[in-house]
């Protein structure tokens, strides 16, 4: 019987049991904030003009990035992971001034149409999930894929319209994978995030989610099944809650998109 090997990224590669705030004591700065403390969390990328960039958490904290060990250039809804210390309390409209010690770029996608002409190029093969919630504006999905390392993989989130939908309450997507055909069995970290801004309905303040995921219940045979996960997306208000109990692999590679 083949062993499935879960395999680490060569870089990036980052298991935590729960994403939020971890400090390390090291000794304090002059205004008693330790420069030596850091905090690790999902953020989003806030482009401020001539390269500079403020960050906001999900759970709707502002962060300016007052000074930094890495130079990126600054996109508009770009999702990262965030390494980072706390400079300040409230300041000029942000609830932190921080330093940023490191920054991973997190693959960043809108949710799109499945239609009959896009149908073969998006693909439906198996993945095994580790989780999916709802992170600020952003469904963030946490999942493993049988990257062959011939081709990169697509990753989709998409409304099939080829369908009906089956509750008119809850918008019904499925996240689709396409693995060109990869005969891999070992296993890679993977994780997107999918702007959810546009399933906004107007006269609500949230919306009920049904994510259904083609999942492999034995990779050594090839069986699958289909998972739903229910979600809210709750908007005009923050996220209270940021965290997750599972790993949260977050790599920069060219091995998805």
């Amino acid at each position: 019987m083949k062993t499935v090997y879960v395999m680490q990224k060569k870089l990036f590669f980052l298991g935590l049991a729960i994403i939020g705030i971890l400090f390390i004591y090291t000794g304090c700065d002059d205004n008693s904030r330790s420069l030596g403390n850091f905090g690790i969390d999902i953020a989003t990328i806030v482009p401020e003009g001539d390269n500079s960039y403020s960050l906001k958490l999900d759970n709707g904290l502002k962060l300016w990035s007052a000074t930094t060990d890495v130079i990126i250039t600054p996109s508009d809804n770009q999702r990262v992971l965030l390494n980072y210390t706390i400079l300040t309390d409230q300041k000029d409209g942000f609830d932190h001034y921080i330093k940023v010690n490191d920054i991973w770029k997190i693959l960043t996608k809108q949710p799109i149409e499945l239609t009959s002409e896009n149908e073969i190029s998006i693909g439906n093969d198996p993945v095994k999930t580790n989780s999916i919630w709802v992170g600020g504006d952003y469904l963030n999905v946490s999942f493993m894929f049988n990257y062959g390392g011939i081709q990169p993989h697509a990753i989709n989130l998409v409304g099939n319209v080829l369908y009906a939908e089956t509750d008119q309450d809850v918008i019904e997507l499925e996240f689709r994978h396409n693995s060109f055909d990869s005969k891999s069995d070992k296993l890679y970290e993977g994780f997107v995030c999918f702007d959810l801004r546009s399933l906004r309905a107007f006269d609500s303040d949230s919306v009920k989610l049904s994510v259904k995921v083609k999942e492999w219940t034995d990779k050594t045979n090839n069986n699958t099944t289909e998972k739903i996960y229910n979600v809210v997306y709750r908007y005009n208000s923050p996220t209270t809650q940021t965290r997750t109990e599972t790993p949260i692999p977050v790599t920069t590679s060219n091995e998805y998109y």
